[in-house]
């Protein structure tokens, strides 16, 4: 640390994730050099995988769940002919089998039952935990692993290219999506199995053309002093752009304060919201009901504004 001190900082930083590093690894580097007291981030990326990773520090980790639901999108890059024991390149080969010859038409007809609202068995070597340990302890230790199915929402499923029998698709998919898993799925489909050999996240919902920062820059902010590196992240009430914004008056942001349910009016439009202050402080992510009264989901204690 070289004697750098913590501070209570709130704000989201966009970090693109380097090849190799795990998402707590990332996280920790950033978060050192930021000197933020408390962090954490939106949901893992393998250490293969590289690009966005919202990182989350002081009053923006209580956004963290609520950033982990968000809508995602990905480019990945999949080798046909050969399946590994992780379905990605960290694996052992299974099992090489000659690729057919493939056309458009054949490619979309493989391609078509993995969008959608789909089932989809997520790989023996991911995080997701069984009797509290995670599935890729109990494969290296040589168990036998029993993943059960899960629902998945994959919105978009293209070919933005194509090299031999490497194939780079497009993915936008809801949370606990694996990527690894469409790819030998589209393997299977095609009667040649696959693996995925690269993948990086493009953005998070509501992070949907974000200016992302490498830990390279973030070091260079970081020997220039507090200001550059404070403007390394974004406010965090951005984590919230996506939902409609409320502001209070007076008498209002009073009610909320006492922790009481705040009636807007049969005008207000039901559902999730950001919710302001009469100063313009960020003070909850809340929610209005049919009835137009206000009830906060997550409070906020940001210094004023």
């Amino acid at each position: 640390m070289g004697g750098r001190t913590f501070r209570d900082i709130h704000g989201i930083l966009l970090l693109d994730k380097p090849l190799g590093l795990s998402s707590n690894q990332a996280l920790q580097a950033a978060r050192r050099l930021v000197g933020a007291a408390k962090g954490g981030h939106t949901g893992s990326l393998d250490p293969l995988a590289t690009g966005l990773l919202p990182l989350c520090f002081g009053e923006a980790t209580k956004l963290a769940g609520w950033l982990l639901g968000s809508r995602k999108a990905y480019e990945a890059e999949v080798k046909l002919g050969v399946t590994t024991t992780t379905a990605d390149l960290e694996g052992e080969v299974v099992e090489t089998r000659a690729v057919p010859t493939l056309d458009n038409v054949t490619l979309e007809v493989a391609l078509a039952p993995l969008r959608g609202h789909i089932v989809q068995i997520p790989p023996v070597y991911s995080a997701i935990k069984q009797d509290g340990v995670p599935l890729y302890v109990k494969a290296r230790r040589g168990e036998v692993v029993d993943v059960p199915a899960r629902e998945v929402d994959v919105y978009r499923l293209d070919v933005i290219g194509r090299s031999g029998d490497t194939i780079r698709l497009h993915v936008e998919c809801g949370s606990g999506t694996y990527v690894r898993s469409l790819a030998v799925d589209l393997g299977e489909n095609l009667g040649c199995g696959a693996h995925l050999t690269g993948l990086r996240r493009l953005w998070v919902e509501p992070f949907l053309a974000p200016a992302m920062i490498t830990l390279d820059q973030l070091r260079d902010a970081a020997e220039t002093g507090p200001d550059p590196l404070d403007a390394c992240l974004l406010p965090v009430e951005a984590g919230l752009a996506h939902i409609p914004r409320v502001d209070l008056d007076p008498g209002q942001t009073r009610v909320l304060g006492f922790g009481q349910p705040v009636p807007l009016g049969q005008g207000a439009n039901p559902g999730r919201c950001c919710v302001h202050g009469a100063d313009g402080r960020l003070l909850a992510l809340g929610e209005v009901d049919g009835e137009g009264t206000l009830r906060v989901l997550r409070g906020f204690n940001l210094p004023p504004v």
